[in-house]
C-alpha cells in the first residue's frame, strides 16, 4: 500500500508541475468551477428559493445535493477523464502492451497516472457549498457529517467503477468515448434530489443507473434523514461495482491480443 501511495504522490506531483506552466488556467478554472456551481444554485433558487419544498427537500437541503454533485463532477473531470478515457486509445494504438508489461498493477496504473488539478477546484467549491448548506439545517450532527463523508467516498467509488467498466469495453469495441459521454449526461440528473423525479424515473436512477446513491443518499446522511439500511445498501453497491469492475478488467486483459498481433 505504501508503494502505491508513493506512486500516486509521484504521479500527482508530475501532473501539477506540468500544468502549472500555464498559470492562467488556475484563474480560468476557478472561475469556471464557481460559475458551474452558481448556475446550478441559481436554477434551484428559482424553484425553491422562496421556501417551496421540492420533492420533500427544502432549499438548503437541496443545496447539499448540488454541492455533492459539484464534488463528484470535479472528481470526474480531474481524475477519470484524464485517465480512463485514454484506455481506448491505448488499446487502439498498442500502447496498452507497455502498460501491461510494467511491474505494477495495470488497473492501478491506467486509473491514476494523470491528474488534472484544475477541475479539482470543483471539489473545493462543492465542499464549501455543502458546508454552507448544512450550517443552516437544524438537526445536523457530527455523526451525520461523518456518515455523509463515508457515503460520499462510496459515491466516488460507484462513479469510478461505472466509468471504468464502460471504458474497459474498449478491449472489444475500441471506440467507447460516446458511451462515457452518455453516462456523464445522465449523471447531470444527480444535481437534484432523486425524489423530484416521477416514480419510474426514480426507480431507473436508483436501481439501473445508481444516481441516487451518488448524490441523494450522501446528502440524506448529512442532513440526518438516512436510515441504516439505505446506508449499508450504498456501501454494498459501491463494493459490488468495484468487484465487478475488477473482474471485467481481468477478463479484458486475459482476452487482449495486442494491436500488433
Amino acid at each position: 500500500m505504501l508503494r502505491y501511495a508513493r506512486l500516486i504522490a509521484i504521479f500527482t506531483g508530475a501532473s501539477i508541475s506540468a500544468q502549472l506552466e500555464y498559470r492562467a488556467n488556475f484563474v480560468v478554472n476557478l472561475i469556471g468551477a464557481l460559475l458551474s456551481a452558481g448556475g446550478a444554485l441559481f436554477g434551484l433558487s428559482i424553484i425553491a428559493g422562496d421556501g417551496t419544498v421540492v420533492g420533500g427537500w427544502s432549499y438548503r437541503e437541496a443545496v447539499v445535493v448540488v454541492g455533492l454533485f459539484t464534488i463528484v463532477q470535479g472528481f470526474i473531470n480531474g481524475v477519470l477523464y484524464p485517465n480512463l478515457n485514454k484506455i481506448a486509445e491505448a488499446v487502439r494504438t498498442g500502447h496498452m502492451d507497455f502498460t501491461l508489461l510494467k511491474p505494477i498493477d495495470a488497473q492501478f496504473l491506467v486509473s491514476s497516472r494523470n491528474v488534472n488539478i484544475f477541475p479539482l477546484f470543483n471539489v473545493v467549491v462543492g465542499m464549501g457549498v455543502v458546508a454552507w448548506a448544512i450550517s443552516g439545517i437544524p438537526g445536523t450532527t457530527a455523526g451525520g457529517v461523518v456518515l455523509g463523508a463515508i457515503l460520499a467516498g462510496a459515491a466516488l467509488a460507484i462513479v469510478y467503477a461505472i466509468w471504468f467498466m464502460l471504458t474497459t469495453t474498449a478491449f472489444w469495441f475500441v471506440r467507447v468515448e460516446n458511451v462515457t459521454e452518455l453516462f456523464n449526461g445522465v449523471f447531470r440528473a444527480g444535481q437534484f434530489p432523486v425524489t423530484v423525479f416521477p416514480g419510474r424515473i426514480r426507480i431507473f436512477f436508483t436501481f439501473v443507473v445508481p444516481i441516487a446513491f451518488i448524490t441523494t443518499v450522501p446528502a440524506e446522511a448529512l442532513i440526518g434523514r438516512l436510515d441504516a439500511t439505505t446506508a449499508a445498501t450504498a456501501v454494498g453497491v459501491a463494493l459490488a461495482l468495484l468487484i465487478a469492475a475488477r473482474l471485467l478488467w481481468r477478463w479484458a486483459v486475459s482476452s487482449y491480443t495486442s494491436a500488433s498481433s
